[in-house]
């Protein structure tokens, strides 16, 4: 299999990480021009599957060094197993959500909030779990960032109309929800990998590959309660049935399957660079994606249109701060 052996090369794979995880939210928002987000979500969880099944059959069984998939996965510790499934449980509960805040709030305001505080709680807690880096240089990129996400959070305050005030209190709310849930996802799923050496794994742990598919199985099992709940008791509109989704036209479950590939590739990046950067410097580069969704957010998307040079200022001052706290980061796992 592919494994990354220095710390350049995992910085790299955090990128596109990064990258991904900030990105993927462009498939919802093309879909939702004539699809709901619930009907959307099932097409992420099947594309996450696929995707993830495609990298373990090839990046995960190619290879001279380690074990290749279908060993690992034969002889993995049940308990492991169940630590991976319910880290994509715990994920699946708070994408759901940031799902919902992304579809009410836009882009630009529930992914630097949602993300941004999920980047503070499961930097700290995946540094206790397996505690790799320079502590003083990680939480220092990490207060930087907290800084970039108050600083979104005044600028989406400023610009939205009274009009629009309960669904983005709405918004917010489902993104801070969110974002607490999803810290805590990568420690379940990075405590079943042999984190110290992928090469040679011990015994009952599993490499990167076969925990993004056993992560990809979690979420798309856990979506048949979740997302069916949220189908009948949607946070906004009308209840959609399993009779609509199979009203979609082809491009349409293309462009959902779409954005659960490119999240998959970002996690199974993050995964697979954990090795050699450590879990808590993997997951806190990976979620710099709420940049990447801002930037998509401000300027693709244009969801700040017609806001004064003042919030534009604070949307500046975000950037600054996230690209900081990035920087910071990326120097504590080179110490």
């Amino acid at each position: 299999m592919f494994i990354v052996n220095n710390y350049l090369t995992a910085v790299v794979f955090c990128f596109v990480t990064m990258l991904c995880w900030g990105s993927w939210g462009n498939t919802q928002k093309l879909a939702a021009k004539s699809w709901r987000y619930e009907l959307f979500y099932w097409d992420y969880c099947i594309g996450m599957l696929l995707f993830a099944l495609f990298i373990a059959f090839t990046m995960g069984s190619f290879g001279s060094e380690g074990r290749p998939f279908v060993q690992d996965l034969v002889q993995a510790d049940i308990r492991n197993v169940g630590s991976i499934l319910l880290g994509g449980i715990i994920f699946n509960a708070s994408n759901i959500l940031l799902s919902a805040s992304t579809s009410i709030a836009g882009m630009s305001v529930a992914f630097p909030l949602g993300v941004g505080i999920s980047l503070v709680l499961g930097t700290v807690i995946n540094y206790v779990g397996s505690p790799k880096g320079d502590p003083m240089w990680l939480f220092a990129g990490v207060a930087m960032v907290v800084v970039a996400v108050v600083c979104n959070g005044i600028a989406s305050s400023k610009a939205g109309g009274d009009e629009n005030t309960g669904n983005s209190r709405k918004g917010i709310f489902l993104a801070v929800v969110a974002g607490i849930l999803m810290s805590f996802f990568y420690r379940f799923v990075a405590a079943a990998m042999d984190l110290d050496s992928f090469a040679s794994p011990a015994a009952g742990k599993v490499t990167p590959y076969t925990a993004i598919v056993i992560f990809s199985i979690g979420v798309l099992l856990s979506n048949f309660i979740f997302n069916t709940i949220v189908m009948k008791r949607p946070f906004a509109g009308d209840p959609v049935s399993y009779g609509d989704y199979f009203k979609g036209a082809f491009r349409t479950h293309l462009v959902g399957m779409l954005g659960g590939a490119v999240w998959c590739l970002g996690t199974a990046f993050s995964y697979i660079a954990s090795g050699k950067a450590g879990a808590a410097v993997s997951y806190a580069l990976g979620q710099g994606a709420p940049m990447i969704a801002a930037v998509w957010g401000v300027f693709v998307w244009k969801e700040f249109k017609g806001a004064g040079k003042s919030t534009y200022g604070l949307l500046a001052q975000m950037f600054a701060f996230f690209v900081g706290g990035l920087a910071c980061i990326i120097v504590s796992g080179g110490n």
